[in-house]
């Protein structure tokens, strides 16, 4: 029998706007939270499944970049398109004080403070893409316009 999936806060968050998702569950392993390993368990090719990172910029403080998991984030243009001198990727401490996420389960439904969110263009390329639902071993799929949509995202070439 099929264990039930407890729902997030970040899926209660798209039930109440009316979002169609799929919450997909997989192993977590402590030593190894990179989008490769869940790309591996979802069985979805690593550019589907999104990794989302929260930086700082000199200018606009706080902000999040959601990019394919086998690229990483470019500064430069990510501190460009959210009108910023520089930025940097806040330190790993301050994640859970900055979005009430840890590292592993950072979604960008649902944080703490709605900060502005850059997502990469080629998430445009699929029907749906993974993000994180807010907790570790646990994925939304969905669609990549609904996401958008819902977190107000600016699409940009933000990755490398």
């Amino acid at each position: 029998m099929k264990s039930k999936i407890e729902k997030t806060n970040a899926a209660r968050l798209l039930d109440r706007a009316g979002i169609s998702y799929e919450l997909v569950p997989y192993e977590v392993d402590e030593n190894n939270l990179a989008a490769s390993h869940i790309a591996e368990q979802v069985g979805e090719p690593i550019e589907q499944v999104f990794k989302t990172l929260v930086l700082s910029g000199d200018r606009t403080g706080y902000f999040v970049c959601v990019v394919p998991g086998h690229l990483e984030v470019n500064l430069k243009a990510a501190a460009k398109v959210s009108g910023n001198k520089k930025c940097d990727l806040i330190p790993m401490k301050d994640l859970l004080g900055v979005t009430g996420y840890i590292r592993g389960g950072c979604s960008p439904v649902g944080m703490k403070k709605p900060y502005h969110v850059y997502i990469h263009r080629t998430a445009l390329d699929f029907d749906s893409i993974y993000v994180s639902a807010g907790v570790r071993g646990l994925q939304f799929r969905i669609r990549p316009a609904d996401l958008i949509s819902y977190v107000r995202a600016e699409v940009a070439d933000i990755a490398g």
